[in-house]
């Protein structure tokens, strides 16, 4: 038979003429991609394994799954209390102190901070700004902006003492060193509610942000030394 008639009789009954093809032996084919053997994988299956249960600290006993990832990671994190316990102990008793500390002074992390006196006489105001150890830096009272005598007294003499104390405080460029900032009231004349104002206000806007604390002062007397005598006009 020859070829023509054997391929038009193929298109003719493809199902009869199945069985006459050649069949092409199948090739048994193995990892065409990989140049490793079998025995070579199973090595370095064993030498992941291995690395693995040394970084999540496990045992042989354990790699079969009887511990969760979880608790390996927490022991990692937390440290394994049976192999060391003293430091586990010592540790305990700094963290311990060191809370202890915080709750005594919660700002002993922080710099120390300058200190803005406001003296509120009734006759007078005066402001004084001092580093952290108690040097003064500047001492600026009514007297020294204009005012004089009776003239010192009030809230408008009080007013612009504060609002050029601000100004003095940015020009001299104390910002670049005061980091914190404390205010500490002295007396209840009019001066106080004066430098509330202005640090409140537009002239204190760079320095109200460093202000951390503000305390009183005022000296109060129990009992002691009889006062003079309230003056009585008329």
């Amino acid at each position: 038979m020859s070829s023509f008639s054997m391929s038009a009789l193929t298109k003719a009954l493809p199902s009869v003429c199945r069985q006459s093809q050649p069949r092409i032996a199948s090739l048994n084919i193995t990892r065409p991609f990989s140049i490793s053997s079998p025995r070579q994988l199973i090595r370095r299956n064993d030498r992941g394994a291995e690395l693995e249960r040394q970084m999540l600290n496990r045992g042989p006993e354990t790699a079969s799954g009887a511990s969760s990832p979880l608790s390996a990671i927490t022991r990692m994190v937390q440290g394994d209390k049976a192999n060391s316990p003293a430091r586990n102990t010592e540790s305990s008793k700094a963290a311990e102190n060191v809370e202890t500390e915080m709750m005594r002074n919660p700002y002993a992390d922080r710099a120390p901070p300058h200190h803005l006196h406001v003296y509120c006489h009734k006759h007078n105001t005066i402001l004084t700004l001092t580093r952290p150890n108690g040097n003064p830096l500047m001492s600026i009272g009514c007297g020294q902006i204009g005012f004089r005598k009776a003239g010192r007294s009030g809230f408008d003499p009080a007013y612009q003492l504060s609002a050029h104390v601000m100004s003095q405080i940015q020009e001299k460029g104390f910002l670049m060193e005061i980091e914190r900032l404390e205010v500490v009231f002295r007396g209840f004349g009019k001066g106080r509610e004066a430098f509330v104002k202005v640090l409140l206000g537009n002239e204190g806007r760079h320095i109200r942000g460093l202000v951390a604390r503000v305390t009183d002062s005022t000296r109060i007397k129990f009992g002691g030394t009889r006062s003079r005598h309230e003056r009585r006009l008329g």
